[in-house]
C-alpha cells in the first residue's frame, strides 16, 4: 500500500472547524474541537485560515526522539502513529514537532496526534470547501507544479 498525505489548500478553507469537530467526534465520541488531532489556525491579520496537522514526516522527529519507542511508523503504510500502550506522556515529541501537529488530551492526559484515521481520515468529507485532500504525495507535488506552471505567463 502506498502512503497517503492529508493536503491542505489553505486558500479553500473558510475557518469552519467542522473537520476538528468530525475528529473529536470519532477520536472521542464528543463534538469537543479541543479533543480533535487537526487544528485550524486562524491568522486573522492575514484572513487565512489553516489545518494543521501530522505530515507523517519521512525523517520524523517524533518517533527519533520517543524514549519508549512509542510512536513507530505503520508498516504497511507508513503513517507514523502512537502506541498508547508504551507511551508515558512524556510530551518529547509535542518538543520537537515541526508542525506543533502534536497536541495533548487533558482528559485523558495522553498525546493525540493525527493518525489517518487508520487510512479514511474523517475531516476530509466533512470539508466542504475542499480544502483538504487525501492523496498520494507525488500526486499533490504534481498537482502544485501545474499550479505554479499556470501561473507562468510568457511576456
Amino acid at each position: 500500500m502506498t502512503s497517503q498525505f492529508l493536503w491542505v489548500d489553505p486558500k479553500k478553507c473558510n475557518g469552519c472547524m467542522e473537520c476538528e469537530t468530525a475528529c473529536a467526534l470519532v477520536k472521542t465520541g464528543e463534538k469537543d474541537p479541543v479533543r480533535s488531532r487537526i487544528r485550524v489556525i486562524d491568522w486573522n491579520q492575514k484572513g487565512l485560515f489553516l489545518p494543521v496537522s501530522c505530515q507523517h514526516c519521512e525523517t520524523a522527529p517524533c518517533l527519533a526522539v520517543c524514549p519508549k519507542e512509542a510512536i513507530h511508523r505503520h508498516p504497511a503504510d507508513r503513517r507514523v502513529v502512537v502506541d498508547y500502550d508504551l507511551c508515558v506522556s512524556c510530551r518529547m515529541c509535542m518538543a520537537v514537532c515541526p508542525f506543533g501537529a502534536i497536541g495533548f488530551d487533558d482528559q485523558t492526559r495522553m498525546i493525540v496526534k493525527c493518525d489517518l484515521c487508520g487510512g479514511d481520515p474523517a475531516c476530509v468529507p466533512r470539508c466542504e470547501p475542499g480544502a483538504l485532500i487525501l492523496s498520494n504525495p507525488y500526486r499533490v507535488h504534481d498537482r502544485r507544479t501545474r499550479d505554479a506552471a499556470g501561473k507562468v505567463r510568457p511576456k
